[in-house]
């Protein structure tokens, strides 16, 4: 069952029939890239994996500046191509001024929200990474023999925050008496693909004490990933399995599933339901990735506490602070 189905309780299945006349679907990435290894190249793997068992086609575009977010809509929509899919919080503003231009185009942001009383052929889809980066928190404290914990995030915005402080109440979960030290990269979008930057960043955290680091940052990440490789300290992705970029130094990653968020809305077609979901726990929208990279590092011991936590999560036993709600975290200082 996939996740609208899940959430919306419906299944969209219309793909490619005989003789139906469907318009096909596009993607516009985000800044960094669409093989960024991480938030776009999930979405990116969504596309790829729709066309290849409907055997549809979809157009798609990697934008490289903040002016072409509206121009790549605005060409898409023009183009008859629907639905037009986006990634990253930044396109909820533009797609909010071009949706009203095309009222029989449906449009998707990924991680942004747009008013759906205001826009009705807009489809927000947003995550709980809190509850995901919980999980890895738990990880990180129990992998750690420091006792002390970094995170880096990329632009320094309350979507990331989020993840940092679902992190930090993970690991506070676990070792209260744990330290985690948390950096972000910049103010501006340049700090999703800085991996100079992020290297910097990990290498600071390291000299302070830190042996496990969470990268939240996309293409900054890689940075931070490879420095704990050769720097012989554990890491842990985010959005995409990364496990396999340093097989034996990645413990875990946060497993953000817009992968499956793409695929389903392409399989919607011009179909799709439109307003606002949020993916969790519940939903598998996210979680932690286990595979032959890191293995040898998830003991079952881990795994058993780490799975437990997420039962309570979803049962409501535990709760995860959003710091988007309010701004604000119990288990850490920004």
């Amino acid at each position: 069952m996939t996740f609208f189905a899940k959430t919306l309780g419906t299944v969209a299945a219309l793909a490619l029939s005989a003789g139906a006349a469907l318009a096909d679907p596009a993607l516009i990435y985000d800044l960094g890239g669409k093989f960024d290894k991480s938030f776009n190249e999930a979405a990116y793997n969504g596309a790829e994996r729709w066309a290849e068992e409907t055997g549809g086609s979809y157009r798609d575009i990697e934008i490289q500046a903040e002016a072409q977010r509206e121009q790549a809509l605005r060409r898409f929509a023009e183009a008859g191509l629907n639905p037009v899919v986006t990634t990253g919080f930044s396109y909820a503003s533009q797609i909010a001024a071009v949706a009203p231009d095309y009222p029989d185009t449906k449009f998707v942001t990924i991680d942004g929200y747009v008013d759906p009383a205001a826009h009705p052929n807009v489809l927000s889809i947003l995550f709980a990474e809190h509850q995901g980066s919980y999980l890895v928190g738990m990880m990180a404290a129990m992998a750690s023999e420091s006792d002390t914990v970094g995170f880096v995030g990329g632009m320094d915005i309350p979507l990331i925050r989020k993840f940092a402080c679902g992190y930090a109440q993970g690991v506070l979960a676990v070792n209260p008496d744990a330290t985690v030290i948390a950096n972000m990269t910049g103010t501006t979008p340049a700090a999703w693909n800085d991996p100079v930057k992020g290297a910097e960043l990990a290498k600071a955290q390291i000299s302070q004490g830190a042996d496990v680091i969470y990268a939240a940052a996309g293409g900054t990440g890689l940075g931070v990933l490879q420095t704990a490789a050769d720097e012989g300290i554990l890491s842990i992705g985010v959005d995409s399995n990364q496990n396999y970029l340093h097989p034996g130094s990645v413990l875990t990653s946060m497993l953000k599933r817009v992968d499956v968020a793409v695929y389903d809305a392409m399989t919607a077609g011009a179909d799709l339901q439109t307003g606002v979901i949020a993916l969790g726990l519940d939903s598998n929208g996210v979680g932690y990735a286990l595979d032959d990279n890191n293995a040898d590092l998830v003991s079952e011991e881990m795994k058993a506490a780490v799975d437990a936590a997420r039962e309570q999560i979803i049962a409501g036993e535990v709760t995860v602070h959003d710091y988007s709600e309010d701004d604000s975290c119990p288990a850490l200082d920004f």
